[in-house]
């Protein structure tokens, strides 16, 4: 029997506090050789994409595998939690809202650990969808924030976005009128969007301002152009592995030299302080986001233990769960 969670179950058992430590903790795993993972894979077709990416946490002694299929107007999100210890399939998560948090945790991790925290964070958002709230709602649960400004190409769609946000989460949350005006009034960049040409230009970077970049998990897409890349002096990725094979952030910058793949600092050596991180407070630092399987499995194995200790959810036998 597997453990049938639900979307809407999923949204009451997982906090975004509770994902930022089950990743950290993953992190750490992973630091010290006890995961195994592979990068996304996928295979795309005329009409959409099915996406698969997989994990185990030695430690946690779980795996899994995140299944998914793009196809207009829709992506839908499944994940299969397994047990390590004998082979069985532990639980079946519907896993939108589950990858949404734990998006936004990395990036709650990467800011904590990365940012300069000399002086309070205001930060600066591209994009007002779905993976915009939870990056928002990371980076201000992990740290101390001041502000937060929001640039979307739809004035209507930003102004409702920050309401939204507002209400949420009660803090100084506005609509900037330009791209360059949210770089030039924040110290923390998040660009959540799913552009193919740069949202964000180097040129209006001040020093010791750190960037999440975490739109871009196709070569296809590009959020940072060339100069952005140029002038970081530290880019950290979740996976190093899967970033050569993905990143259209950075793919551009090293085909013209500017970015080398030896430069790159895994986030797990950041968070396990076998990588110093930021050394200055004048240094740009990236955190190239691509989600990562192993993220996936942490957040579900805490989603897994959370609802068996509150009997919440849906035990089914294999077939049965994976029918509607």
């Amino acid at each position: 029997m597997a453990l049938f969670l639900s979307e809407k179950q999923v949204s009451e058992l997982l906090t975004m506090s509770d994902a930022l430590q089950v990743l950290e903790e993953a992190f750490w795993h992973a630091a010290d050789g006890e995961v195994l993972q592979h990068p996304r894979r996928r295979l795309i077709m005329p009409r959409g994409i099915y996406h698969v990416m997989s994990a185990a946490d030695l430690r946690t002694e779980t795996f899994g595998i995140k299944l998914y299929t793009s196809f207009p107007p829709r992506t839908r999100f499944l994940f299969l939690l397994y047990s390590s210890q004998n082979g069985d399939l532990l639980a079946i998560i519907e896993a939108d809202k589950l990858g949404q948090v734990r998006t936004g945790a990395a990036t709650g991790i990467a800011t904590k650990l990365l940012a300069n925290h000399s002086e309070p964070l205001r930060v600066g958002v591209f994009g007002a969808g779905w993976q915009a709230e939870t990056q928002i709602e990371a980076v201000c649960t992990a740290c101390t924030t001041q502000q937060v400004r929001v640039y979307s190409r739809s004035p209507e769609r930003r102004e409702a976005f920050c309401k939204k946000i507002n209400a949420l989460l009660s803090l100084d949350i506005s609509p900037a009128e330009s791209p360059e005006e949210v770089v030039r009034n924040s110290n923390v960049i998040i660009t959540a969007t799913n552009s193919i040409s740069p949202v964000l230009q180097g040129k209006w970077l001040s020093p010791g301002t750190h960037i999440n970049a975490i739109g871009s998990n196709m070569l296809i897409r590009q959020e940072l152009d060339v100069e952005a890349i140029r002038q970081a002096d530290l880019i950290v990725v979740d996976s190093i592995e899967q970033a050569r094979l993905e990143a259209g952030d950075l793919l551009p910058a090293f085909e013209r030299g500017y970015f080398r793949w030896e430069q790159a600092v895994e986030l797990a050596q950041i968070v396990s302080g076998q990588h110093p991180g930021r050394t200055h407070p004048d240094q740009i630092t990236l955190f190239k986001s691509l989600g990562i399987a192993l993220e996936d499995v942490a957040v579900a194995t805490h989603i897994y233990k959370k609802a068996l200790h509150q009997g919440i959810g849906e035990e089914r036998s294999f077939w049965a769960a994976l029918s509607p």
